[in-house]
């Protein structure tokens, strides 16, 4: 896989933003460069310019562990993104090729989630839980994150897409009082994703579309931030039911890689959880119907 451009745009940008003071260096005069020199990330990397050039030039394939972990620590790299960089360089000589899921073929069907997956999903009645890829598609949802995203459902230009949703629906504005930082993180999430499976022809084509159609998202993309979304607070406003501040959890699908159940959560006695509770009462009636059966996940 020849991801040089994509090795040497995210370098590049992660040098740019580290001051010489915050790397311990002096400023000096007639800096022409935002951020650090390269003679001076090679310096703190404790390696030659020369080398340390023809990495920043996107050639990662066979790079060593330990001098990953070097660029890493002379860029001051947090988790997400020695995690992303290491999945660059997988991807240059090949070595993520046994560690991606194989991807279903010849079947001809979508993918539609295990039952036993839905049976667990509903058993989930007092938040909103679903199943999503690193594209944002959600694939399987109990019947309380369809009433919490009934705007997303609500056209079907959306494709059950929260990065769509996010990007090309003006309902996102309202559903999300705190549009500028869901839209850093549906960028960084997609960003981490082209890391981990640059062979993903569909989110290719999600990333052309919203650069295409969003402003708002081609900056950001072009920031190459990226994230790991496991757990935090989020606000939200609900069309039907007002604000709601919930806290979330994402994790891992051992049987499914490279999928995440996502679960929201209301602190307990608080306004938020009368708010889903009002939420799952209009939704044992009024919900949007189920999300359409996806193609299956890239891998």
């Amino acid at each position: 896989m020849d991801n040089r451009e994509e090795v040497r745009e995210f370098l590049t940008s992660r040098r740019a933003r580290i001051s010489p003071e915050r790397a311990g260096l002096p400023a000096g005069p007639r800096r022409r460069v935002p951020g650090l020199r390269r003679s001076e990330v090679a310096a703190l990397a404790d390696m030659s310019v020369e080398y340390y050039a023809k990495l920043e030039r996107g050639t990662l394939a066979g790079v060593s562990p330990a001098v990953l972990e070097a660029v890493a620590r002379a860029l001051q790299l947090d988790d997400a993104e020695r995690a992303h960089l290491l999945h660059l360089a997988r991807a240059a000589d090949g070595s993520d090729l046994l560690a991606r899921p194989r991807r279903r073929t010849g079947t001809g069907r979508p993918w539609t989630p295990h039952r036993s997956l839905q049976w667990t999903l509903d058993a989930v009645t007092a938040g909103p839980a679903f199943v999503r890829n690193g594209r944002m598609d959600i694939l399987a949802a109990n019947p309380l994150a369809r009433a919490f995203y009934s705007d997303l459902y609500a056209t079907g230009g959306n494709q059950a897409n929260l990065a769509r949703f996010q990007f090309l629906d003006p309902a996102a504005r309202h559903f999300y009082p705190d549009w500028q930082a869901f839209a850093d993180m549906a960028v960084a999430i997609l960003r981490t994703e082209a890391g981990r499976d640059p062979h993903d022809k569909d989110l290719h084509d999600l990333v052309g579309e919203l650069s295409t159609r969003s402003d708002a998202f081609r900056t950001r993309w072009g920031a190459h931030d990226v994230r790991v979304h496991g757990t935090g607070t989020k606000r939200f406003h609900h069309p039907v039911v007002g604000a709601l501040t919930l806290a979330y959890e994402g994790l891992d699908m051992a049987a499914e890689p490279g999928l995440t159940l996502t679960v929201y959560a209301a602190e307990p006695g608080s306004p938020s959880e009368e708010g889903l509770r009002l939420l799952a009462s209009w939704a044992s009636t009024e919900a949007p119907a189920a999300p359409p059966a996806r193609t299956p996940p890239a891998g």
